[in-house]
């Protein structure tokens, strides 16, 4: 995979926990362990994500 279709990758992934944690949040009983897990992999991403996106500026 280039470069750029990882980071468009990543960035999809992105996005798509970021629907999860908000459809969760929705959830009048929602379960706060499950949001924080999704926030921390949500993160994780974040972090890849500008990791490859500096390394491609360079």
């Amino acid at each position: 995979m280039t470069t750029e279709g990882h980071i468009a990758a990543l960035e999809r992934r992105h996005q798509e926990l970021d629907r999860q944690i908000q459809a969760e949040m929705q959830n009048r009983q929602y379960d706060d362990l499950m949001v924080s897990t999704l926030k921390r992999k949500k993160l994780e991403v974040k972090d890849q994500l500008s990791r490859m996106q500096s390394a491609e500026a360079n």
